[in-house]
This record gives structure tokens, C-alpha cells and sequence, in this order.
């Protein structure tokens, strides 16, 4: 079995998938960043392939990095500037070659994730 990383961004306070966030895939070693992948969330909230597909994937730790403020100011989400949330980065590892899915629960002003499935 090949791993692979999937993530899926939904604005809880307007009850809908968030389409058209930039999400960013980050490869972390030691004090290293490394970045790896930059994608658009379609009109589901995913990306249209996986963020580290198959012939990609790797152990280890990495950062999905989330840009929050410019999806929230883009849909004119209340909320003052600058935004409480702007930039929402999450950082996980992935130990074993499976499906992770790493999903964003969004408001303007809390934010939650878990692993997937």
C-alpha cells in the first residue's frame, strides 16, 4: 500500500466547502523547510488531486499552511483588520505509507482539524 496526503477546507460558518484557499505543503527536517507543493482548494473545498500523491509520498514531518485571511477577505467575511486568523499553519507527521487526510474547519475566528480518513 502507497501513502498520500489529502486535505479538505470547510467554512463552518457559512456552511460551505471554501473554494479557491491557497494551501501550501511544507517538508519538515531538523530546522529545515522545505517547500514542496503549492495548490488552490476547487468549489468542494479540495484540491483537485492529492497535495503529495502516491509517487511522491514519504514519511515523516511535515506543514500544511493555510491562507485563511486572504480566503476570509476574499469572500468578505466579517472581522476586523488585521484578520485574528490570517495564515493558519498545521504541522503533523505521517509514520506509516497511508491515506492521511488533514482537514480544515474554518470561521473567522476559530479554526479546527483532525486526521481523516
Amino acid at each position: 500500500m502507497a501513502g498520500y496526503l489529502t486535505t479538505h477546507v470547510l467554512d463552518a460558518a457559512r456552511g460551505t466547502p471554501a473554494a479557491g484557499m491557497a494551501v501550501s505543503l511544507y517538508r519538515i527536517e531538523g530546522e529545515t523547510r522545505t517547500l514542496l507543493k503549492e495548490m488552490t482548494t476547487n468549489d468542494d473545498g479540495r484540491t483537485d488531486s492529492p497535495i503529495l500523491p502516491e509517487a511522491e509520498f514519504a514519511t515523516g514531518e511535515y506543514e500544511l499552511v493555510f491562507q485563511a485571511g486572504a480566503y476570509l477577505d476574499a469572500i468578505g467575511a466579517p472581522g476586523e483588520s488585521p484578520r485574528f486568523l490570517d495564515v493558519i499553519p498545521i504541522r503533523f507527521g505521517m509514520a506509516e505509507p497511508l491515506h492521511y487526510h488533514v482537514p480544515l474547519l474554518l470561521s473567522p475566528y476559530s479554526f479546527s482539524t483532525y486526521r481523516g480518513s
